[in-house]
């Protein structure tokens, strides 16, 4: 990749419907500005739990052929988002999903749970090394909620933006990645969307779920940016209508194999742990490239030439398909 736009944007996930969840209205706004997108899938969901009963037979304790299927169910997403650069981390099936804390899968072969951290992250060096992102967005130590490949992804993309940055690590121009976040959801924006998931759709999944059940909640004081992606509503809610098999879309709401309805959020809310902030006075940032001049400012901006050292292992531009249902 000689050419790339101005403003270069890497996220990295678990599994395949992870991104549509977190940070589809994010995806979508940036890829319509121009931005250069890239998301980086760590293993293929393999583990998850099917929802379509007609495809359950892909299961894991049946047929184990869920990875592949969700590779197509990704690529359909990254349709609905615009985004056109999306891999998997060293090639798909490089590194299998883990299944929750605590359970057998956690040990099979080729887990990425297992996979030594320096190993698991050399292939994301090539990536960024290639992209040259200023902002990497992914997840917070303990994954969001303590699913075993969240907490390695998160591992993951940090000792990679490390090693990245230097010179004396492998091959390629070293690269500094200027802004890294982590996914974050403000509690209370969350507590008043599941009140109005109780009183106008009370009924419209068996369960609902519990503000704690999702991923990433904090308090406001914690969130440093804020995109609003109410403008992709439609198109956030049509990538994670594309993950058919681990998620049920109603709406403004939706539902992962529990049956426990969730609001669908387009307000993505993020908290800058490594970089300068590019807004003042403690306000939010309404742009991850907030205070980086030379990222330009938007939709046209002048493409760089960076050098780039090649593509990762296995792992080029629509080669394949985020947190397990």
């Amino acid at each position: 990749m000689k050419d790339l736009p101005a403003r270069r944007l890497l996220l990295v996930h678990a599994h395949p419907d992870d991104e549509s969840i977190n940070n589809g209205a994010t995806m979508a706004r940036y890829a319509a500005e121009g931005a250069h997108v890239t998301l980086v899938t760590c293993t293929l969901g393999e583990v998850g739990e099917v929802i379509p009963p007609a495809l359950a037979h892909l299961a894991a304790d049946r047929d184990d052929a869920l990875g592949p299927h969700r590779v197509g169910e990704l690529a359909a997403a990254m349709k609905e988002l615009g985004v056109t650069d999306h891999r998997f981390l060293g090639g798909a099936g490089r590194f299998r999903d883990s299944g929750m804390m605590g359970t057998e899968q956690n040990d099979h072969p080729g887990a990425f749970w297992a996979a030594p951290v320096d190993e698991a992250a050399a292939p994301l060096v090539e990536v960024v090394r290639e992209v040259r992102p200023q902002v990497l967005v992914t997840y917070d130590p303990d994954g969001g909620y303590g699913h075993p490949d969240h907490i390695q992804a998160h591992r993951v993309a940090m000792r990679a933006a490390d090693l990245a940055a230097d010179p004396a690590y492998g091959t390629g121009a070293p690269h500094t990645i200027a802004k890294i976040y982590w996914n974050r959801v403000e509690r209370t924006v969350l507590e008043a969307a599941f009140d109005q998931l109780r009183t106008t759709a009370p009924d419209t999944f068996p369960g609902i779920a519990a503000v704690d059940d999702v991923p990433g909640v904090t308090g406001g004081d914690e969130i440093t940016a804020e995109i609003d992606g109410s403008a992709y509503a439609g198109t956030k809610a049509a990538a994670m209508r594309a993950h058919a098999t681990q998620i049920a879309v109603d709406g403004p709401f939706f539902a992962l194999s529990n049956d426990l309805g969730q609001p669908l959020l387009t307000a993505e809310c993020y908290q800058l742990v490594r970089g300068v902030p590019g807004a003042v006075g403690g306000a939010r940032e309404d742009d991850l490239f907030a205070g980086l001049p030379e990222a330009g400012t938007g939709a046209g901006a002048d493409a760089v030439r960076d050098g780039a050292s090649g593509s990762a292992s296995g792992a080029g531009p629509d080669s394949a398909s985020g947190a397990d249902a």
